[in-house]
């Protein structure tokens, strides 16, 4: 992907965008900070021209058209520093300290006019509090700040979402073996929110309330405070989350004036999609009717958004990863709850495809009315120049989807077009891997080829017994073998497009349909050649079958200790057997791999 800072013709352009949003047209509605000036002129069920009711009218779904796409203001406010607090400093003072600018209120009316509409403020609130005196007062300075960013996302006519988001991992003190702890750490919870929701309970209704960031699920086990690993069980887990969720929207409500109906963003479990949408996960209870939101985050596959180890996303396995998870995730909107996907990016320069991703994903939020918003430090948007990194991801969010162009069109034409890219797209990225290869799964034929899994497990070729070809990493090239009988074959993997891969955490032989097409045939390994050298075995090989379909050779297999029972060779002699054969760490580069076999007749 090329970067490149954003030229001034097409930053005239961003600057005069108005808003983005998932599935629905343009927001009319206009609000200054701490007053409420919302109207309504439209259905919301005819077209996606839902606006803002008078007082607090909309359901979440309603909503959710509303605050269209999102971006957040990563790496601000929430830049932790507690300890410089104790020692005296300024808490207002930290925004900077992760290598971020000052907020303005350009910067923020900039990301409006980039095509955002909802702003999500990350913020560690204990950079404030002097909670380990027992004193969950916020301190003045901190508070001011926050509500002066605010304002200026108001004031700029955005959604805007406050929480509480990491704060040092504090949140371990619910998971304490000490139920003292436990309820130091409820009663600073409640405090800190008390004071979060007073000081902002006359605010516009544009102004969201969100329970917590990752922390509710497995982190509540955190050590960093606590200073010793948590002790509840994943269930227990489920279980505090709920109530701590429930204890959120009790204490909100509590408070009165517009946080009566205020909406409220309810953290998933480790705002993971999965674990969130396992049945253990509960929405809490609410006095007000249809005004919780749900929020997840998704950086799905983690090897390509968030580290290094995948540079290309696009496989059709990638393509139905994504669209089964947002699926998945549709179960709450048939309930009634609105989703925000609080994060989402890829991150890291270099990488291909992530226009395709952003697109996918996009129209999947498109499909199914959830809320974006983009995880942005000043990766994509920079705050100091007020223009897009990349051009290509300027025009998705500023031209594609610029809202304008969907206003008066049909909430359900809207989704079906939404469907059709989707469905588009996954199409081509199969054909676009079908022509790599002529020889395609099928009940009549037999194939063999490579699977194999990188030390880092990030790159991968059709690991599992069912052998599919499009099931691997962009960049991957296979030459596989049909089998018709005895007889010689090769097989290979070309590492070289990705610039090789460090080792393998698993690889075997395969041979696709073999044990019902060829009962009982014994492989025999005549040579192995890495990197274009032959390669000598650690031990012998064998063979078997894992699921009485596919034939197998291990070529390493770490959770396979002994030959299993249905293990054959050709002498019929299993010393010496191993599922190691092939051990490379990842010291070793592997460019290309090629296998020549022999597949003889018992």
């Amino acid at each position: 992907m090329k970067l490149k800072k954003i030229t001034s013709a097409l930053m005239s352009a961003v600057l005069a965008a108005t808003m983005l949003l998932s599935g629905c047209a343009d927001n009319t509605v206009s609000s200054d900070s701490g007053s409420e000036q919302q109207t309504t002129t439209s259905s919301t069920e005819q077209t996606g021209d839902v606006t803002a009711a008078e007082g607090n009218e909309l359901t979440s779904l309603e909503v959710i058209r509303l605050m269209g796409n999102g971006t957040n203001l990563g790496n601000t406010l929430e830049a932790y520093n507690h300890g410089g607090y104790i020692n005296g400093m300024n808490p207002a003072d930290f925004e900077t300290g992760w290598g971020q600018p000052y907020t303005s209120p350009e910067m923020i009316q900039g990301m409006k006019d980039a095509g955002f509409d909802t702003l999500r403020i990350p913020i560690a609130w204990t950079n404030g509090i002097n909670f380990e005196s027992g004193d969950y007062t916020i301190d003045e300075r901190l508070m001011a700040r926050v509500e002066e960013v605010v304002n200026y996302a108001l004031d700029a006519d955005m959604y805007v979402i406050i929480n509480d988001h990491w704060d040092g991992g504090w949140w371990g003190m619910f998971g304490s073996a000490d139920m003292a702890v436990r309820e130091q750490g409820m009663e600073l919870y409640k405090a800190m929110w008390t004071q979060i929701a007073e000081r902002f309970k006359d605010y516009s209704y544009k102004l969201i309330f969100e329970s917590a960031n990752e922390e509710l699920g497995d982190r509540l086990n955190d050590k960093e405070i606590t200073g010793s690993k948590g002790v509840l069980s994943q269930n227990e887990c489920y279980e505090k989350a709920y109530e701590i969720n429930s204890e959120f929207v009790k204490l909100i409500r509590s408070t009165g004036g517009n946080n009566a109906d205020r909406f409220l963003l309810i953290a998933g479990y480790n705002t993971d999609i999965t674990m969130t949408c396992d049945d253990r996960f509960k929405m809490p209870e609410d006095t007000a009717e249809d005004k919780l939101l749900l929020s997840v985050h998704y950086y799905t596959p983690w090897d390509y958004c968030g580290t290094d180890a995948i540079k290309q996303w696009g496989s059709p396995d990638d393509y139905k990863e994504m669209n089964g998870l947002f699926e998945r995730l549709s179960k709450f909107s048939e309930q009634g709850y609105g989703v925000v996907i609080g994060e989402y990016a890829v991150m890291g320069g270099g990488k291909e495809n992530v226009d395709d991703f952003y697109n996918n994903l996009l129209d999947n939020c498109d499909l199914y009315d959830f809320c974006p918003v983009l995880w942005d430090c000043s990766e994509f948007y920079k705050r100091r120049s007020l223009a897009w990194a990349d051009e290509t991801i300027a025009e998705i969010f500023d031209t594609r989807r610029y809202a304008k162009s969907e206003k008066g069109v049909a909430l359900e034409d809207i989704k079906s077009a939404a469907k059709t890219r989707i469905d588009e797209a996954y199409e081509a990225a199969t054909a676009a891997f079908m022509e790599e290869t002529d020889i395609l799964p099928s009940d009549d034929k037999a194939v063999a080829w490579i699977m194999f899994q990188s030390s880092d497990w990030g790159v991968a070729y059709s690991v599992g017994d069912s052998y599919d070809p499009t099931n691997k990493t962009m960049g991957v090239h296979a030459q596989n073998a049909e089998i018709t009988g005895e007889g010689t074959y090769t097989i290979s993997l070309d590492f070289s497009d990705l610039g090789g891969v460090k080792g393998t955490a698993f690889s075997a032989l395969g041979i696709y349909n073999g044990e019902t097409l060829f009962p009982g045939y014994i492989v025999t390994i005549d040579n192995i050649l890495l990197n274009g050298a032959p390669y000598e075995l650690a031990g012998k090989e064998y063979t078997s079958s894992d699921d009485g379909k596919c034939t197998r050779v291990n070529l390493y297999n770490g959770w396979v200790n002994k030959a299993p029972e249905d293990a054959r060779t050709p002498d019929g002699d299993l010393t010496g057997c191993t599922a190691q054969i092939m051990p490379l760490d990842n010291k070793v580069t592997v460019n290309t791999l090629s296998i020549t076999f022999t597949y003889s007749a018992p």
